[in-house]
């Protein structure tokens, strides 16, 4: 049976995958947490914990724990799109896929589509929380527009690398451990809820060359001056290169295991 591959067709087939990626994570009790549960739970936890001993109050630490669970919370949600993949690698589906006219390439690119809406969510989940708890940004809604963006578009760069892990890796619980594991040490090891002046030399060295760390400096001056940073830039370019980079290796294996 001869495809329609028109433009107009594969984005539908991509857009039809992409509402599914976001069903399936509604049901799921683990993807729904990742996107929605995390977020909420981490800032209270960390608002509420460490906000008197590092800033004096909770008030006076949300400040710089916004910016850090922001980040935190978005690579996690973008962590989930190598083990969703490799479920429904291992339960069938794709292959259910396969027998179906529609575009090759629609459950990988849904799959990443979707992972942008999961992000936007799991950002916004972060942001209400911390305004409940007492956070006003000091800039207006198109710059709190742009931070979001431009979180979102770095955790969606790395959900690339999570998806070429999920076509490799074949075990779906050891991707899950695995990222969550990565993600946590990344984050801890970095300036998202310290600051890295109480820290030993060696550890403060590890935090500046910390990719976590340039994100989180990029939009925590954002949010405080209101202007766009070199740093800013920075994390603009390196998700780019990721893209470059991880883009092609993903679709390269996605296209030899098809």
């Amino acid at each position: 049976m001869k495809l329609n591959l028109t433009k107009n067709y594969v984005v539908n087939n991509i857009l039809t995958m992409a509402h599914r990626n976001l069903l399936k994570t509604l049901h799921n009790p683990d993807n729904l947490s990742d996107v929605i549960i995390q977020p909420v739970i981490f800032t209270l936890l960390f608002g509420y914990l460490f906000g008197g001993v590092i800033a004096g109050s909770v008030h006076a630490y949300l400040p710089m724990l916004v910016s850090g669970i922001l980040v935190q919370s978005i690579l996690n949600a973008a962590s989930g799109s190598g083990q969703q993949l490799r479920e429904d690698i291992n339960e069938g589906i794709f292959d259910r896929f396969k027998t179906l006219p529609i575009s090759p390439i629609a459950p990988l690119a849904g799959q990443l589509v979707g992972d942008m809406f999961r992000l936007l969510i799991s950002g916004i989940m972060t942001l209400a929380t911390s305004f409940l708890m007492g956070w006003r940004p000091s800039v207006n809604i198109p710059t709190l527009v742009i931070v979001m963006l431009l979180a979102i578009f770095i955790g969606w760069s790395i959900s690339w690398i999570f998806a070429l892990v999920g076509l490799m890796v074949k075990n779906a619980e050891l991707i899950g451990s695995l990222s969550m594991i990565i993600i946590l040490v990344m984050t801890f090891l970095s300036n998202a809820f310290i600051p890295t002046n109480t820290l030993p030399r060696f550890l403060q060295s590890l935090v500046r060359i910390n990719p976590v760390s340039l994100t989180i400096t990029a939009i925590r001056t954002i949010l405080r001056t209101g202007n766009w940073s070199n740093n800013a830039t920075l994390v603009l370019i390196s998700g780019v290169i990721i893209i470059m980079v991880f883009m092609p290796l993903t679709l390269f294996v996605y296209q030899q295991r098809s």
